[in-house]
């Protein structure tokens, strides 16, 4: 089992920044796909980003690409997102999601642990 934790979320004016984390525990965290979600009021949920298990390989929802950014620390079983230039769009519940593929993936079908979810809010 891996157990998810996100935090970091909160209230932000436009333009502003915000950076989200995501501890795990329980299993190998080094050997997982990490990924972050959003999901809007109303909307579906929306792949935002992923990342490879070393690190070394990330992508990018288009709405987010330049602005944000998915790094990872192994040591510290934390995946995190850093988000600037922030939109009052980007306002969603966000989610970090993890797997045991040897790829990055960007469908949330792929992905077999769930965080709670923070709250994102940005405003105009």
């Amino acid at each position: 089992q891996v157990q998810l934790v996100e935090s970091g979320g909160g209230l932000v004016q436009a333009g502003g920044s915000l950076r989200l984390s995501c501890a795990a525990s329980g299993r190998t965290f080094s050997s997982f796909v990490m990924g972050w979600f959003r999901q809007a009021p109303g909307k579906d949920r929306e792949f935002v980003a992923t990342i490879s298990w070393s690190g070394g390989n990330t992508v990018y929802a288009d709405s987010v690409k330049g602005r944000f950014t998915i790094s990872r620390d192994n040591a510290k079983n934390t995946v995190y997102l850093q988000m600037h230039s922030l939109k009052p769009e980007d306002t969603a519940v966000y989610y970090c999601a993890a797997d045991q593929r040897p790829f990055p993936s960007t469908r949330m079908t792929e992905y077999y642990y769930w965080g709670q979810g923070t709250q994102v809010t940005v405003s105009s």
